[in-house]
């Protein structure tokens, strides 16, 4: 099968070539590339060549009729959305019509109107379609590979921001992203735009705190020459250097208030004004925002203007921070130390268990930047393939550190082992209530498996 060309193909299929006529002039005029066929035979051999969008197919023909064409092409017609007519149609043909595959059934005699209203209808299913299509693929992606962009998670908090974000890719609604300092902020916001439309053009980060207040009005908006001491040239702001892609505001709530203002008006308008300029310029910028502050609060003290957090307010992706997702952490540990090694050209092999637990007890107050930073730090000076807690800067005194004396004092791997897996089960066991099932499938391990380990590691839950 073909398609010749960027126009949608549709197919006639009916025995009156006043109609085929008819119908050809009218929708070639509306933009489709249209082929005809007399029959039910002629237009099986047509879909045989060539791949339609649409088909509009007379039930009564000679030769074969309509519904008998729906049953031998059903297996070349999988794609395809087929339209029925009929002068001579009852509610039980249609009905018939619709069970053998077809989409839609018009009555003759009938009004243009009313076959662009079928075929429109059609095109918003199709696009539905490919949509959800499009959706199941990317969520089947994130499930088999717990990653969004270059976000990783399995717990089902992230699994939960990750599914958000497919869908938000898709559109170009204004997103913030709120969330503590180094949970990856500006990773989802990459994702979300990478994953959408607008990936071919520009992203463009702004860090609306590290830009000082005197200079960030004319990095986001641009002057024209001779605005001020200085401006010898016309400069674009960031803003237009974004057009037609994405600008990503980090800590807007750091923005000053005039700015706040000015970001209103681009976010209602699509436009923006250079400085020393008389004229606006018309935009297509998608807006992603960020924010480790809580805006609410801002708005209180009048350090944030509540119309623009209502504007940018449309889709809110919350990142929990690490320490309210510990079973990421082993996950994120593997990646880091993954691409670590391809970097320095170490080869760690893993963490032992006492180190992991000793990781997963600490609270991360930095968040995923201070895991990454702190596997870097234990990579460079492991002399071992596998880490081992005091390659850990943990502070002395922490409950992290506490952890380190408690659980380090040997050097038998199996032996940790035992204490991580003894812990890691009780803890699942305490989050279900004892119910072993469940445990097994947070655990990621066989049922049978579980029973043996709890009567080995004498547990009473």
């Amino acid at each position: 099968m073909e398609k010749t060309d960027n126009k949608k193909r549709l197919l006639i299929i009916d025995d009156e070539e006043n109609m085929r006529h008819m119908l050809s002039a009218m929708l070639k005029k509306a933009g489709y590339s249209v082929d005809t066929a007399a029959d039910g035979h002629e237009g099986l051999i047509m879909v045989d060549k060539t791949l339609y969008e649409f088909i509009l197919c007379d039930i009564k023909m000679p030769n074969m009729n309509g519904i008998d064409f729906l049953k031998a092409a059903r297996d070349k017609t999988g794609s395809t959305t087929v339209i029925m007519m009929s002068a001579y149609g009852t509610m039980d043909t249609a009905i018939e019509a619709m069970k053998e595959g077809a989409y839609d059934y018009i009555s003759k005699p009938f009004k243009a109107d009313e076959v662009f209203l079928a075929l429109r209808k059609a095109e918003e299913r199709e696009s539905l379609k490919r949509e959800n299509i499009f959706l199941r693929e990317q969520i089947n992606k994130i499930g088999e590979n717990y990653s969004f962009g270059k976000m990783i998670g399995k717990s089902k908090s992230m699994q939960s921001v990750f599914n958000l974000c497919v869908k938000a890719a898709l559109y170009n609604t204004t997103v913030l992203i709120v969330g503590e300092s180094g949970t990856g902020k500006e990773l989802i916001a990459r994702g979300i735009h990478f994953g959408g439309a607008r990936a071919k053009k520009p992203l463009v980060p702004v860090n609306c705190g590290g830009i000082p207040e005197n200079l960030i009005e004319s990095e986001l908006f641009g002057y024209k020459k001779g605005a001020f001491t200085g401006a010898d040239r016309d400069k674009k702001g960031l803003f237009e250097e974004a057009d037609g892609g994405t600008i990503f505001l980090d800590e807007i709530g750091e923005l000053p208030l005039l700015l706040q203002v000015k970001i209103l008006r681009v976010l209602q308008e699509s436009e923006i004004r250079p400085i020393g300029d008389s004229k606006t310029k018309k935009i297509d910028v998608r807006v992603i925002a960020a924010t480790s502050k809580y805006l609410e609060d801002e708005i209180k003290t009048s350090a944030f203007r509540q119309d623009l957090y209502y504007r940018l307010n449309v889709l809110t992706v919350k990142l929990p921070p690490l320490r309210e997702r510990p079973e990421d952490i082993p996950l994120l540990c593997k990646h880091f130390i993954d691409t670590l090694n391809d970097k320095l050209g170490k080869n760690i092999k893993g963490i032992s268990p006492s180190a992991m637990s000793v990781l997963l007890e600490h609270d991360w107050p930095g968040n995923v930047r201070e895991l990454e930073n702190f596997i870097e730090r234990a990579v460079v000076i492991a002399e071992e393939p596998v880490l081992m807690p005091e390659n850990f800067p943990f502070e002395p005194g922490s409950r992290a550190a506490q952890k380190v004396d408690k659980i380090y004092e040997g050097y038998s791997i199996k032996a940790e082992q035992v204490i991580l897996e003894k812990r890691l089960i009780e803890k699942a066991l305490t989050a279900t209530g004892g119910n072993r099932t469940k445990a097994s499938r947070l655990l990621e391990i066989s049922h049978p498996s579980l029973l043996s380990k709890i009567k080995a590691y004498d547990i009473n839950l």
